[in-house]
């Protein structure tokens, strides 16, 4: 268990797959507190290391990063790459054949991780372009839903990098 980490009943490693379940109500902590309940959405942002601006192709990347994962270990409603930072609506989902859900920073480290060696590779460069922490919520009603999904939808018009959302290539709204 991972330092600064608080078990709650369920948290026990599922053997053989690598995944750790989240069975019931889970607080991690790096230097951000981070709670995990089975069923919730979230409310996620994470930042560009040293504040390094991502290119149009390194945006590109992360929002592929992010839905690649859409249908298979979370649901993504809605997601925008800004160019120091990503904003993202999910929700984690069921384990195949077992209680508990996709542990929401494995799948965040595994967006992460995969994104950094893409834009590396494209720069040319090594190390880390996200900072290592993150911020996330969880969603607690549907006005809060609908405030968030507002808040990603209009940022990149409210940073005059549009004039409206539609235009924005890196928005990802999902439309059921």
């Amino acid at each position: 268990m991972p330092p600064g980490s608080i078990k709650v009943k369920g948290d026990e490693k599922k053997s053989g797959t690598g995944v750790s379940p989240v069975q019931s109500f889970r607080i991690t902590r790096r230097y951000l507190p981070h709670w995990q309940l089975p069923g919730s959405v979230y409310f996620i942002t994470w930042r560009g290391k040293d504040g390094e601006l991502l290119s149009s192709q390194e945006r590109t990347i992360a929002l592929e990063a992010l839905q690649y994962w859409d249908g298979r270990k979370w649901t993504l409603y809605a997601a925008v790459i800004m160019p120091d930072h990503v904003h993202a609506l999910v929700q984690p989902l069921a384990l195949p054949e077992s209680e508990g859900v996709y542990d929401l920073a494995e799948i965040i480290h595994s967006v992460k991780r995969f994104s950094v060696y893409q834009i590396n590779r494209q720069r040319g460069a090594k190390g880390s372009v996200w900072q290592d922490e993150r911020f996330d919520r969880i969603v607690r009603d549907e006005a809060e839903f609908l405030e968030k999904w507002q808040y990603l939808m209009n940022n990149p018009v409210k940073k005059e990098l549009v004039q409206r959302p539609d235009d924005y290539p890196w928005l990802y709204m999902k439309n059921d």
